[in-house]
């Protein structure tokens, strides 16, 4: 079982990688993480994205977060942001635990953006308000995604072509592309972290 303790350990001696890309607009997400009262661990929030012909991540499991806009600060104040304004979670009173390496799409078909996640830990699991982008927002336990039967591959058809992706079925919620490589390397650090 991973702990809040084992989070700020990893993430303390993570130096997180940052990518240069001046021809993709920057983003950033929000991993968020609570630790249950009744010992069960940790629970991140995820949210899943409404089905919108504008978006191209339309209907997937994903992280709270967006792109960043002309008003933001910097990336943790776009993470801030569009968490508060997908899920109603104000992060201003959160523990910042620390950051994640930047990451591009695969595809070459989604829109040329670098994402920067942030991570971050709630004393108390509050109130969802999902806006009009988010289908709607749950949390899993990490203990969950460990289960040997829930990490896998799945083939998917994305814009035409199948392909091949690595992926954590909760059955009913499927956690795959840059969400899942996202979370993959967060767990598999902090698994290292615990080991060491």
């Amino acid at each position: 079982m991973i702990t809040l303790d084992q989070v700020r350990r990893a993430l303390r001696e993570h130096q997180a990688v940052a990518v240069e890309a001046p021809e993709a607009r920057p983003a950033a997400v929000a991993l968020i993480l609570h630790e249950t009262p009744e010992g069960g661990g940790l629970e991140a929030l995820f949210i899943r994205r409404a089905q919108r012909a504008d978006d191209p991540w339309s209907g997937q499991v994903a992280l709270p977060g967006g792109r960043r806009d002309a008003g933001d600060a910097d990336l943790f104040a776009t993470a801030v942001r569009e968490t508060r304004e997908e899920t109603g979670i104000d992060l201003a009173g959160a523990e910042r635990l620390g950051r994640l390496d930047d990451l591009y799409p695969r595809t070459p078909t989604l829109p040329p953006v670098v994402v920067r996640p942030f991570v971050f830990a709630l004393a108390a699991r509050p109130p969802l308000l999902s806006s009009d982008e988010v289908e709607r927002a749950f949390w899993v336990p990490l203990l969950r995604l460990s289960e040997p039967a829930v990490r896998q591959e799945v083939t998917l058809t994305v814009r035409g072509t199948e392909r091949t992706f690595a992926a954590y079925d909760l059955g009913g919620d499927l956690i795959w592309g840059m969400t899942e490589r996202i979370l993959t390397p967060f767990l598999e650090l902090v698994a290292r972290g615990t080991r060491g």
